[in-house]
């Protein structure tokens, strides 16, 4: 049975706002159960490796095969299909400490913050790592659009930043959240700049991330110097993260936004993905029970409007995470 192009491409719409959506509602939510930050950060590598280094490998074997000495240079004894330098710069900002601020986040914030703060800044940082390093515009009407997001994260950070002074510690989340999407916009531009193909890229952080953190991972946990609760989490816990944060968040959010690139365009994939900081925070106040202040309320709609003003553009400029090409397309989770 064949689908039609509409078809896939609103099926990939679904699936990857779904699961951006599902991140961030059952990331916090994990952290209110048995596992460290630092256990979901390995569950998430390591679920991811098992379907995407063997791909590499793939990959890399195929290249040498057909190519001989003029297939692309690659590294990490062949699981990366990127140079080695390549594959440090963008596993270690995208696959390395993305993951790690990120679920270290949920421990202090609640998903409502996560919300606005993680998938709504990332066009702020995109544009001006952008500009930095790319050289990219920022039109009057982009900067616009940018001002309303900063304005939304300062409405919902800046009360967590108030409660400091009186012990509270949610501001540590905000501000790890924020952290996550900045580590996410320089994989993205660093990506962008060095011309790397989406599936490629993704193949590469893993790969990265892999024989990095779990190596240190291993010896922080036998130094005593991280504490794991694996050892009595149960399985289904352990296999869920596994099949979710890295199948799920990794690999399949990948391919569904390639798909929906190449079905709606750069733009109008970017509208659709400003869905998902209001379907986040509607998921918090249902599944999480957490409420929903007017703060968090103007917030969210000021972010969500700047995210649709700034790809009000024609170009995909810096509101893309990744550069789309007839074969790939990729950004967060």
């Amino acid at each position: 049975m064949r689908f039609s192009p509409r078809a896939i491409g609103l099926l990939a719409a679904v699936v990857t706002v779904t699961i951006w959506t599902g991140f961030i509602v059952i990331a916090r939510a994990s952290a209110q159960r048995t596992l460290t930050p630092f256990d979901i950060a390995l569950l998430r590598i390591v679920g991811a490796s098992l379907v995407l280094l063997p791909w590499g490998w793939w990959m890399v074997r195929r290249r040498t095969a057909a190519l001989g000495a003029d297939a692309p240079p690659s590294s990490l004894a062949g699981l990366s299909p990127l140079p080695l330098r390549t594959t440090a710069l963008l596993g270690s900002f995208g696959g390395l400490l993305y993951a790690m601020l990120a679920y270290a986040g949920f421990f202090h914030a609640p998903a409502t913050h996560a919300a606005v703060l993680m998938p709504g800044s990332l066009p702020l940082w995109t544009a001006l790592l952008a500009a930095w390093l790319l050289r990219d515009h920022i039109t009057p009407l982009r900067a616009a659009g940018l001002a309303l997001i900063v304005a939304g994260d300062l409405l919902v950070g800046g009360r967590s930043l108030l409660a400091a002074f009186s012990g509270g510690d949610v501001w540590k989340g905000d501000v790890l959240f924020m952290l996550a999407a900045s580590c996410w916009a320089t994989y993205s531009v660093l990506a962008r700049r060095y011309a790397v193909d989406a599936v490629q890229a993704t193949i590469a952080i893993t790969a990265f991330a892999c024989l990095v953190y779990v190596p240190s991972y291993a010896l922080l946990i036998a130094l005593g110097a991280v504490t794991s609760h694996l050892a009595i989490a149960p399985w289904s816990e352990i296999v869920f993260h596994m099949a979710f944060q890295g199948g799920g968040s990794v690999v399949i959010s990948g391919i569904g936004f390639t798909r929906m690139i190449q079905h709606y365009g750069p733009v109008r994939s970017t509208m659709i993905t400003a869905l998902v900081p209001g379907l986040s925070a509607i998921g918090a106040v249902i599944f999480l029970d957490e409420p929903m202040y007017w703060n968090l309320v103007a917030g969210l709609l000021l972010v969500t409007a700047g995210i649709l003003l700034g790809v009000l553009r024609k170009s995909q400029a810096g509101m893309a995470a990744i550069p789309s090409t007839p074969a790939s397309g990729r950004t967060a989770p």
